[in-house]
Formats: structure tokens, sequence, C-alpha cells
């Protein structure tokens, strides 16, 4: 390497990082923008036979916000209420604290004033919840910034999308039938990954939860929300939600819904996943579940959030690039030393 390529590697590296760091803090958001943008762009193109790419990309961005963005924030509020009430169902006068107290005094000797432990614990948490409250304002803060630079992203990834794969076309040193190669594996996997765990994930954490509903289970929005999480990890489900559903209603004596949820449960929610999964996974590349499970436990530690989608995609698109290479390898090897030649 001469002293002009390091110096031009050098400063690659530099401004790479230094645009990491820049990045790093919307991270969840940049990858929010690109999840929904690779959903959105087949409609891109042909919306825009009809109008301008413009228009075109707001109408989408737009969708996106309506489609996505407040059914997003609809349910999180809607969880956020379940737990809250969850949390204020805890009777203290259900405690009987007196008797408590009673009790510790006749064995031990010694009075304990538990109400005043708890108004002292109380004051505590108060001046606490004040000192944090700095901070809750700066994460909404984040939050609103981070939500409008996705929208932005977003908009642009729809109306120069065309653009953005142009130029990796021309910056990616393979053959253009290799390159079609490997981006047709890289869309199969992010749509396998999307439509044949994710779609089916919230589908029967969704058909699940209207049985929670229908029975009367408490809190079912949070259930609900949970199930979806659970669903997306395959051999695990959302029987670890509604088994125990079962279960609270028999020991609350309702035995005629519990048997209605369980039999709903596992012939509903059990044929929306024999008969949906392999209509959409045939059609895509077939991803194997231990790829699933680990990419979503470990997305979710990468990347947070969004690592429940982007880990399998990850590590399905490096089987992909294995695929690729494996066909192409020897060839490219020939090619390569002939132009050398």
């Amino acid at each position: 390497m001469n002293l002009s390529r390091g110096y031009l590697l050098a400063l690659f590296l530099i401004f790479a990082y230094l645009s990491w760091q820049l990045v790093a803090p919307f991270a969840q958001y940049v990858l929010g923008a690109i999840l929904i943008g690779f959903v959105l762009y087949p409609l891109q193109g042909r919306l825009e036979t009809y109008v301008s790419s413009t228009i075109a990309a707001l109408a989408l961005v737009l969708f996106a916000v309506i489609g996505f963005i407040v059914p997003f924030v609809i349910v999180a509020v809607a969880v956020a209420d379940d737990v809250a009430n969850l949390l204020q169902s805890i009777d203290p006068e259900a405690l009987q604290l007196a008797d408590i107290e009673d009790r510790i005094a006749a064995e031990t000797g010694y009075e304990v004033d538990i109400t005043e432990q708890l108004a002292g614990s109380a004051e505590q948490i108060g001046t606490i919840v004040l000192e944090q409250t700095t901070a809750w304002f700066s994460a909404l803060t984040h939050a609103l910034i981070g939500l409008g630079l996705m929208l932005f992203v977003l908009y642009y990834l729809l109306k120069q999308g065309d653009d953005l794969m142009t130029w990796l076309h021309e910056m990616t040193p393979l053959p253009e039938d290799v390159q079609d190669e490997l981006y047709t594996e890289l869309s199969e996997v992010m749509w396998a990954v999307l439509a044949g765990h994710v779609l089916i994930a919230v589908v029967q954490g969704v058909i699940a939860g209207l049985g929670l509903f229908a029975t009367g289970v408490p809190n079912a929005a949070f259930w609900t929300f949970v199930m979806v999480i659970l669903a997306l990890i395959p051999l695990i489900g959302a029987f670890l939600v509604w088994g125990p559903a079962v279960g609270y209603l028999l020991l609350t004596g309702e035995p005629v819904l519990a048997v209605a949820l369980a039999i709903y449960s596992t012939i509903i929610v059990g044929v929306s996943d024999d008969y949906l999964r392999p209509i959409v996974v045939d059609r895509y590349a077939e991803i194997n579940p231990a790829i699933i499970i680990l990419g979503v436990l470990g997305g979710v530690y990468a990347f947070g959030i969004m690592g429940l989608f982007f880990g399998p995609v990850i590590l399905g698109a490096l089987l992909a690039v294995v695929d690729v290479i494996d066909d192409n390898y020897d060839r490219l090897g020939e090619e390569a030393g002939t132009t050398e030649t």
C-alpha cells in the first residue's frame, strides 16, 4: 500500500468512526426507517407510474404514520395503562398491616410501624421521581426527535431508493449477475423474517388476545403484547400466556370460560400457525428456527427492540452470503486471475 492509498484509507476510517458517533444515538430510529422503507419500497415503484417520486414518497410516509407508527403508539399507551392498572390493583388494606405488626411484636417483642416505614419510603421514592423528571423530559425529547428523523430518513429512502440501489451496484466489486443473486438472496431473507415470522407472530398474538378479552382476563392488552413478543420465538409462543390464563380462570371459579379459552387457543391459534406459516415461508427463503431464536434473543441485546427484527435478518443474511460465495467463488477467482494477467 502506497502513501496516498494509506492516507485515503485513514481518512475513511476517521470519518466513518465520527459518522457512527453521529448516528449511534438514533440507531433504533434509523433501523426502523430502513425496515419500514423496505416494506413500502415496492409500493413506491408502483406509485411513481402515476405521480412524481416526491408525491409518492410523501403519501407513503403518511401511510407509514397511520399504518405503523400510530398503531404502535396506541398499543404502547394501552399496555402502559394496563401495567398501571395492574400496580393499582394491589390493595394496601388487603395486606392487613395491623395484623402483621401485631404478629411481629408477639414473636420478637419489637413494635414495628410498617405504615410509617412505607410512608418514609414513599417520600424517598417521591424525591427520586422529582430528580428523574429532567431525565424523563430528555428521553421524551429524544424520542420525538428520533421519530422526526425516522420519517425524514424514510422519505429519502423511498424517494431516492433507485439512486441508492444504483450506487450500491456501482460500488460493489462484483459482476452484475452475482450482485443480482446476492441482493435477491438478501431480499428473500428479509421477507422471510418479516412475513414468515413477524407477521405470523402478530396474527397469533392478536388472535390469542381476542380470547383473553372475550373471557374477561384482566389486563388483556398487556398480555396480548407479551404474546406477540413470545410468538416471535419458535417453540415458545403464546402458550406461556394463555396457558396460565386458563389456570387463572379455573382458580377464580370460571371453569366454562377456562375450557372455552383452552379450546379456542389450542385450535384457532394452532391452526393459524399450521396453515399460515407454510403458505408464507414457502414463498420466501426458509430460515431454521434455531437461527430465529438466536437472532431474536441476541438481536435484542445488540440492537434493542429493533433487534427482534434485524437479529434473524443478520444471521440469515450471513447464510445467504455464504451461499453466494459457494456458488461463485471459483468463477470469481478465475476472472480475477484473468484480469491480473
